[in-house]
């Protein structure tokens, strides 16, 4: 074999041990980086799923009827009624998004299907399309009607959920609930 082509040939397995080599080491290198990101990903995403929960108000309608809800609460500016929401039967709707800041809400409550309501005793305004009233007093007089809301209080907690039950308070408050409990 002449000098030149030993030569050659030697260069060029040079050259293929070379690639080989810088393969299998970028191959050991990403088979090395591949487990810690994966475990980094695992921790963020576990991070995210354990997130604490929003706080907020809701009701869930547990009957299969549409619901009509309205609430009441006292904002810096005074008492405040609003309405309503339409809750589907089996859903559950936020009426007021983010940490609550007051210690008393109130809820009405109508069966859109079978007129049976979930009221109290709190005399409050309500409308017959969307609203949003300041102040309890003289509804009737501007404009409104009046419905008696059931209290609920929050223990000045974050966030609260009640429940709507197949069962509405036609005329009057539903019993109370089991200590514990928030639902109707």
């Amino acid at each position: 074999m002449r000098p030149e082509f030993a030569e050659k040939g030697l260069r060029e397995m040079q050259m293929w041990f070379a690639r080989g080599s810088a393969m299998d080491f970028a191959g050991r290198l990403r088979k090395r980086l591949a487990v810690p990101l994966l475990i980094v990903g695992a921790g963020f995403f576990a991070i995210a799923a354990t997130s604490p929960a929003r706080a907020d108000f809701r009701v869930c309608n547990a009957t299969q009827n549409l619901v009509g809800v309205g609430i009441g609460y006292r904002a810096k500016a005074g008492w405040i009624t609003e309405g309503w929401w339409h809750i589907e039967g089996s859903t559950c709707k936020t009426l007021i998004e983010g940490p609550l800041s007051s210690r008393f809400y109130y809820l009405y409550a109508e069966d859109a299907e079978r007129g049976g309501r979930w009221d109290g005793p709190i005399n409050m305004c309500v409308a017959e399309k969307e609203f949003k009233i300041a102040g309890v007093n003289d509804c009737v007089a501007r404009g409104f009607q009046r419905a008696g809301f059931q209290e609920y209080d929050t223990g000045e907690q974050a966030s609260w959920m009640v429940q709507l039950t197949d069962e509405p308070a036609t005329g009057g408050a539903p019993s109370a609930p089991a200590p514990g409990t928030n639902s109707q």
